[in-house]
């Protein structure tokens, strides 16, 4: 018998009933299967199974932070391993449909920004209320197998990969739009970094010293000249012109934390990050990954505690 999970996927927990009254069921389901201390291994997006609370504890990691994905086969909560497995989402036509990962992104994202409210539940996020709708939003009317959001980051991808211009997106934001009037597309690249930047695929700028010497950056970050060889922050501007200072380098640094985040954010993803625990052939005459350098394995043994995480990169 296949065990119904499609609970689990509820995005808007505060407001939903049937999340708060399946995770009851969830609750006594899994109560002989506690330790003989009354813990159990917790499913939430946080702990992964890997860190163990009490039920009472358990109720509030599961509401608050959701269920974690890619779980599918309860096998620490009493469902045996030869089950039948699968996380099944109801489509709005009434038939069932593969649940999409980006959902999975963007929950990611609000459970790292939003706040516990111990009254109403989980807060509201309205700030990422048009991200959401965007991805449930049909990129074409009677096309239901591509969202907005799903084409529009494969479309920058694409951009990466092919080194189009910012010009070049605009304009073939602007031709899709033409050719196919009720598509339903941002229309310039500035929109769509907007909404990049909103799932947490931003960057920082960091002005830099023109002759590479300093960063404008923490304790240098209002300073005009280079504290090192003092040269000027800006370019030179013609007094026909007006308007901000324009640095002479600008540094884009990617957050390495949110990144590593994303990367656990999707099943797909998740599964390759902990290859080199989980995958990796055991063989110590060859080096297949960063794991079998002298270097990892001496911080391994300085931290065991962290090395003893699949998910430790």
């Amino acid at each position: 018998m296949t065990i119904d999970k499609s609970w689990t996927t509820i995005r808007r927990r505060g407001s939903s009933s049937e999340f708060w009254n399946r995770l009851q069921n969830f609750l006594q389901m899994v109560k002989p299967f506690v330790n003989d201390k009354g813990f159990i291994k917790c499913p939430c997006s946080r702990c992964l199974n890997n860190a163990s609370h009490q039920l009472e504890n358990l109720e509030g990691h599961i509401f608050r932070n959701s269920f974690m994905f890619g779980y599918n086969q309860w096998i620490y909560h009493g469902e045996p391993a030869s089950a039948n497995v699968g996380t099944t989402v109801p489509g709005s036509s009434g038939g069932i449909h593969e649940r999409d990962e980006m959902f999975d992104v963007l929950d990611d994202i609000i459970s790292d920004d939003t706040e516990w409210d111990p009254v109403g539940g989980q807060s509201s996020n309205e700030q990422y209320d048009d991200l959401f709708a965007t991805l449930r939003s049909e990129l074409y009317p009677g096309v239901s197998s591509f969202s907005s959001l799903k084409v529009l980051v494969k479309l920058m991808h694409l951009k990466v990969l092919n080194k189009w211009t910012n010009k070049s997106f605009d304009e073939l934001l602007k031709f899709l739009k033409l050719a196919f009037p009720k598509t339903d597309l941002v229309e310039s690249h500035y929109e769509a970094k907007k909404l990049m930047t909103k799932m947490g695929l931003g960057y920082r700028s960091i002005h830099v010293c023109k002759n590479d010497c300093a960063l404008f950056w923490k304790e240098n970050s209002l300073k005009d000249t280079c504290p090192v060889c003092s040269e000027s922050r800006w370019k030179l501007q013609s007094s026909k012109r007006s308007g901000k200072n324009v640095p002479h380098k600008v540094l884009r640094y990617f957050p390495v934390g949110p990144r590593l985040k994303r990367l656990f954010a999707t099943l797909k993803t998740a599964k390759l990050m902990q290859w080199h625990s989980t995958g990796k052939p055991k063989d110590n005459d060859v080096m297949r990954h960063p794991v079998d350098d002298k270097a990892w394995q001496e911080f391994d043994k300085r931290h065991p505690q962290f090395a003893d995480d699949v998910r430790n990169v």
